[in-house]
């Protein structure tokens, strides 16, 4: 009950305030989502990655085990939400946007707090869920940028939007500067904090300002869908390769917590800035945060059985 009470208090009440927030000013002023999508994408979302990654103690042995599992995960969820798209019948955008609201979850904002709340700031929990949320970032400017647009324009043009996307060089730069311990100059350093303070509340409000512009027209069997895939057959999926890789202790609970978490808003970024689904990927994300209330209480509760 203490977990509930916590993951509400901390996760979902102050990032329900904010959504909310960004209602409230879009019903007030009609703000420009286009500028706050490019926003996040050209220089919040990089300037928080670059901080973490970082300020991070990343070991090799430990990244090469959760990439294993990372990328064993992403392909299995990846075929579970094609079988489910193929007897839905679903088509074009619609195909990418319940892919996006499946493969992408909320690795930082979401999981990162809970990570420490479940594991007591335990730093080698916490640098196994920064693995995944680096991969968690670079994936939906890469491939996620691809899947919004494969059905609308030629490969090239889509190649070259995914160039301009900032976070693809900010990581291995980031992994580059940390491992040969280059310091970054301290006025800069400084202007690289303040932004990435900046960046929950700019996405979050973008995701409030989208769902004030939308016309609320209710998708709820194919939100249930996604929400039921994202926060039920994620992390059960997640336990079947944990145990299947014969990982254990504290890496095997953290590694299913990080498949726990809700839906990303980079999935709401993606279909904002490029217009393919928003109203669909807005609820998904504010449905899968409410109910990751109940379900991730669940599955912290069910770690105490994983040897």
């Amino acid at each position: 009950m203490s977990y509930f009470v916590h993951i509400l208090l901390n996760n979902v009440v102050p990032l329900s305030l904010l959504i909310a927030l960004g209602v409230v000013l879009q019903r007030a002023f009609k703000l420009d989502i286009k500028t706050l999508s490019k926003l996040n994408f050209y220089m919040f979302s990089p300037a928080i990655m670059f901080q973490m990654l970082y300020e991070s103690q990343l070991s090799l042995k430990i990244m090469s085990q959760v990439l294993l599992f990372f990328f064993t995960f992403f392909f299995a969820m990846f075929g579970v939400v094609e079988i489910v798209m193929r007897l839905r019948g679903y088509k074009d955008g619609m195909r990418s946007a319940m892919r996006n609201s499946v493969i992408f979850y909320n690795s930082a904002n979401y999981a990162i707090p809970l990570n420490q709340l479940v594991f007591v700031g335990d730093p080698f929990t916490l640098s196994i869920q920064i693995i995944i949320m680096m991969m968690q970032s670079l994936i939906p400017n890469t491939y996620g940028v691809y899947a919004v647009n494969a059905h609308r324009q030629k490969l090239k043009d889509t190649l070259k939007t995914i160039l301009t996307m900032p976070v693809i060089y900010v990581i291995p730069i980031a992994l580059f500067m940390r491992g040969l311990h280059i310091p970054v100059p301290h006025p800069i350093y400084i202007s690289v904090d303040y932004i990435a303070k900046g960046f929950i509340a700019t996405a979050l409000t973008t995701l409030g300002v989208q769902l004030g512009s939308m016309k609320w027209q209710l998708k709820l069997r194919d939100v249930a869908i996604s929400n039921v895939l994202r926060l039920c057959v994620g992390p059960l999926l997640g336990f079947l390769i944990v145990l299947a890789f014969g990982f254990h202790g504290d890496m095997a609970k953290a590694l299913i917590l990080s498949c726990a978490v809700p839906t990303s808003l980079s999935s709401v970024l993606l279909a904002v800035e490029f217009d393919n689904e928003p109203e669909f990927s807005s609820q998904a994300v504010f449905s899968s945060t409410v109910f990751s209330i109940f379900t991730v209480t669940f599955v912290i509760y069910l770690l105490q059985f994983v040897a």
